[in-house]
């Protein structure tokens, strides 16, 4: 979209714009920047594209992932490599995304694309698994690393407990929402604080790591001992391996959820990914270069904190700076996590997959406080186990599994559709070595975590009577339909939330019918998308 044009139009400043795509309700379209006025920042131009995308990228995963990259590659050689191919595969992701951005130029990213390439089942279970798996998943982990970083301090010579681990990740998680719904100044600026966290200690980490280098520290870089092998190598645990560096690099297609709310999106997603992905793959590389220069392998995976465990060997009297760092780093990225997850449900409901409620927003603070509940209770509930690593195979499995059916659906629409406009078009060998790796990388995980992986695939595929019943099944029982009526409004009551209603002059049209169901703030029930029939 441009710039002055609102919401939903699709249009770029350059190239040839796609054809226009149905909004939906009014009710249920995407909420443009005007209805939250003040609280709301600006959308993102040609200056901040790459920085948010690398800002997104760059989370709490650089303080996790590296132990458990290092655990299942076997060496430190090894790992590395991972790091670098990890950061490889991601770009050449993030561009296949950015040509399906601008041909269906919906906010929502993946759940879009393969909701319109495979049908509404597609969709639909793609939004299930993020709904009940990804975003609380990912939440979880990341409350749980602020977890460790704030009470290994607390523990030199042991693991902190478990009960506290989990309290204090309850806790962050309450309180972070508890801000969310109470304004959305509040949690940018909470965003922009806590950045500085992440920029800080990445900073330190990576210029001691040049100078432990620089003073001839590099026992664990020279190659004889970097791929010295400190167990049996084993294919499905190096896949394992490449699923604990892509959750560092996970949110490498937010750009996607928002293109709706872009600047010349056709200009700014490929220079957003050139910027953004190869910075973060540098920054990720060196700082595991870092962490190798003063830990021996032995260290790193005895450490739960390895950010903590670095600054105790390197700063000396200083070495509470860096978990304090991590801290602040990721208690903003849980912040963050909260703060876009609201998008997803926005798309949803506006398809007619999710509860209409979730699609709501507060009456004065304009924040979509039921789906920031939701959310919150599901992150809640994962916080059953503290297993940081397992959680994060969990989930590692899953977005890849709808990374790659997104990708081969750009394939698909090359050959079924192959004369619609494409403002960006990649060569067809990029999605290919994408597939051959996502093949790989499930066969081989699922094969080392049937359990873990396994359990995925049977959540995602719970998704599909809901599918049948709740969404394709119209006519359904006046009786379930006042129950659910009911359940809406109480909701609504409880939350004192609405639809959020768009801007007049950002509609792209505006009927009589679609006023009167924006004074309607209750569930009315209507035809699916996948069983609409077109209108005289």
């Amino acid at each position: 979209m441009g710039g002055q044009d609102g919401v939903g139009t699709g249009r770029g400043r350059a190239g040839t714009p796609p054809p226009p795509l149905d909004p939906g309700p009014a009710h249920l379209r995407p909420l443009p920047f005007k209805v939250l006025g003040r609280n709301s920042p600006a959308p993102p131009g040609e200056r901040g594209v790459g920085g948010l995308l690398g800002g997104n990228i760059i989370g709490s995963g650089i303080f996790v992932s590296p132990k458990g990259v290092l655990e299942n590659a076997g060496s430190v050689g090894l790992a590395l490599i991972v790091w670098i191919v990890t950061g490889l595969i991601t770009a050449v992701g993030a561009l296949c995304y950015a040509e399906l951005g601008v041909t269906i130029p919906k906010s929502g990213g993946d759940y879009s694309y393969v909701k319109d390439i495979f049908g509404g089942l597609a969709g639909f279970l793609r939004l299930w698994i993020a709904v009940l798996v990804i975003y609380p998943t990912n939440q979880a982990v990341i409350a749980l690393t602020f977890s460790n970083y704030v009470l290994q301090p607390l523990f030199p010579t042991c693991f902190p407990p478990e009960s506290g681990l989990r309290l204090l990740a309850a806790i962050c998680l309450l309180l972070l929402t508890w801000v969310n719904c109470a304004s959305v100044r509040w949690a940018t600026r909470v965003q922009d604080i806590f950045t500085a966290g992440k920029l800080l200690a990445l900073a330190l980490i990576i210029i001691m790591g040049v100078v432990q280098i620089c003073k001839g520290e590099y026992f664990w870089l020279e190659p004889k001992n970097a791929f010295e092998n400190f167990q049996e190598p084993d294919i499905g645990l190096i896949a394992l391996a490449f699923l604990q560096g892509s959750f560092a690099y996970g949110g490498w297609n937010f750009l996607n959820y928002v293109t709706e709310e872009l600047v010349d999106p056709y200009k700014n997603l490929p220079r957003a990914i050139f910027i953004s992905i190869p910075l973060v793959t540098f920054v990720y590389v060196f700082a595991n270069v870092a962490y190798v220069t003063a830990m021996s392998p032995q260290e790193l995976l005895a450490s739960n904190a390895v950010a903590v465990t670095f600054g105790e060997k390197l700063l000396g009297v200083m070495a509470w700076i860096m978990p304090i760092s991590v801290a602040l780093s990721t208690f903003g990225g849980v912040n963050g996590s909260l703060f876009t997850s609201s998008r997803l449900f926005f798309a949803g409901a506006r398809e007619g997959h999710l509860p209409s409620v979730l699609a709501m927003i507060h009456v004065k603070r304009c924040t979509p406080i039921p789906a920031l509940l939701f959310t919150c209770i599901s992150t809640l509930l994962m916080l059953v186990t503290s297993d940081m690593y397992t959680l994060i195979n969990y989930v590692g499995f899953i977005n890849y599994l709808f990374y790659g059916v997104t990708i081969a659906g750009q394939i698909v629409l090359r050959w079924k559709k192959p004369d619609i406009p494409r403002p960006i078009k990649i060569n067809l060998l990029f999605p290919i070595i994408y597939l051959l790796f996502w093949a790989f990388l499930l066969i081989f995980s699922l094969w080392s975590e049937p359990v873990v992986c396994g359990t995925g695939l049977a959540i995602m595929l719970t998704g599909v009577p809901v599918y049948f019943l709740g969404v394709y099944w119209q006519h359904k029982p006046k009786c379930f339909n006042n129950f659910i009526e009911s359940l809406t409004l109480v909701s609504q009551k409880m939350c004192v939330a609405v639809y959020p209603e768009m801007d007049a002059g950002s509609r792209t049209e505006e009927t009589n019918e679609d006023t009167e169901e924006q004074r309607q703030p209750i569930y009315q029930p209507t035809a699916s998308k996948d069983k609409e029939q077109p209108q005289p």
